[in-house]
């Protein structure tokens, strides 16, 4: 069993920022979910006029040049300016300003990131330089660049941060086991504050055709972009792509009092688990997805009737729903069918190692705003996925435990409790 993480030092959330479909910042993002809006739409940033797949989540209009210099514009992968805005906001919204503070205080601060794909959208484009041209607009730095860790180091640079810098790569799980081990670092007295979430831009012609590839991605869909992405429904046919960035300010408790930060919410439990089974498929029976979730309960001691709302990882294809919704049955026994759950994902599409950090966002956003933001596109639900997954319109409701569940390629299955503190 992983050591309970609220004890002997409690962990806090006490900033966030975000960059996603519906643009720069955690408001934005609030006000797009619990309105319902969808962020997918005809992919812009590449010709997909010959693509079968012509539709994805982008983030639109951002502007590298506000995070990042026009010099190392060239170096590094889209996932970096994402996670620098999303960092930048995430450190003001907690009043945690690195340049302010002493170099033993900075040591104190880490970085932990959990991305599924991390440079491999700027590695592609690097070979078409190299193979096609023009060859010099290669970057010296291509293999930094295109490493997971990268990632990390460019953050920590930018802020300072001599911490330890990390990244966590689990496929779709990834930003929920990075939160979880940032906490941990927390717990153990290894770090005071991390910069912890997770940030993917999968969106590249070579990574949609790889996609394709599997046939996991929805063309059903192409004249319809904002329809897509429909979790849970009868009609589902796939995934959508998606990319953004959700990162967070994780302090210890007494020191977030001590500075007089304010605070989102506290993480108590964590659970992560293996089927074992297969490279992309989960195991139909949904037992390890299930067992995630009772450990994440049992780490924050907390049982299935006090759970308010469930974030579902939701990708919109045909096994995959109906599978979580099994698991969430094993996981709350007779509760699941009176906890209101909702799938991120059908407004959002699906973003890789971000989306265990989204689906925190969300539910932050139900706890702070009081509205349980919906699973968009439920109009026929399947008959197989019959919990209650607040179809197409938000819901009032008082959250205050909230469980974020997901499930990666590989098998692995990862869950998040986080409660509301009140101040």
């Amino acid at each position: 069993m992983l050591r309970a993480l609220t004890r002997p030092r409690r962990v806090v959330i006490t900033g966030m920022g975000c960059v996603t479909p519906f643009g720069v910042g955690r408001e934005a993002y609030w006000n797009a979910l619990v309105t319902g809006q969808s962020g997918v739409r005809r992919i812009q940033s590449f010709d997909v006029s010959n693509s079968p797949v012509k539709i994805a989540a982008e983030v639109p209009d951002f502007d590298w040049e506000a995070q990042i210099s026009p010099k190392d514009r060239k170096h590094v992968p889209r996932t970096v300016p994402l996670a620098l805005a999303a960092a930048r906001e995430a450190l003001e919204d907690s009043r945690l300003f690195p340049n302010d503070l002493s170099l033993t205080e900075r040591r104190g601060i880490g970085v932990q990131l959990g991305t599924g794909g991390g440079g491999l959208a700027f590695t592609e484009q690097q070979y078409e330089y190299w193979y096609v041209g023009p060859t010099n607009k290669a970057s010296v730095y291509t293999i930094p660049a295109s490493t997971h860790g990268g990632l990390s180091s460019e953050l920590s640079m930018a802020f300072g941060l001599r911490g330890l810098s990390h990244i966590v790569s689990t496929g779709c799980t990834s930003s929920t086991d990075a939160l979880a081990y940032a906490a941990e670092h927390i717990v153990v007295g290894r770090q005071d504050v991390m910069l912890s979430g997770g940030v993917d831009a999968p969106i590249a012609p070579g990574i949609l055709a790889a996609f394709n590839l599997m046939t996991v991605l929805t063309n059903d869909w192409n004249d319809e972009p904002q329809r897509a992405s429909r979790p849970f429904s009868k009609n589902r046919s796939g995934i959508v792509l998606g990319e953004g960035s959700w990162i967070y300010v994780l302090e210890e408790l007494e020191h977030a009092k001590e500075r007089g930060a304010k605070i989102y919410a506290e993480i108590t439990g964590y659970g992560a688990t293996c089927d074992a089974y297969h490279r992309v498929r989960l195991a139909e029976d949904g037992d390890e997805p299930a067992r995630a979730m009772r450990l994440a309960l049992a780490d924050a001691g907390r049982e299935a009737k006090d759970i308010d709302y469930v974030n579902l990882h939701g990708t919109s294809t045909l096994l995959n729903d109906r599978i979580e919704t099994s698991a969430l049955k094993l996981a709350f026994d007779g509760h699941a069918g009176r906890i209101p759950m909702s799938g991120t994902k059908s407004q959002i599409g699906h973003p890789q190692g971000a989306s265990g950090a989204a689906g925190v966002g969300a539910a932050l956003c139900a706890m702070h705003t009081h509205l349980i933001p919906p699973t968009i596109n439920l109009d026929e639900p399947d008959p197989d996925c019959n919990l209650d997954y607040v179809p197409n319109k938000a819901r009032e409701a008082d959250v205050q435990i909230a469980l974020c569940n997901c499930i990666g390629f590989g098998s692995k299955n990862s869950a998040l409790v986080i409660e509301k503190m009140v101040q």
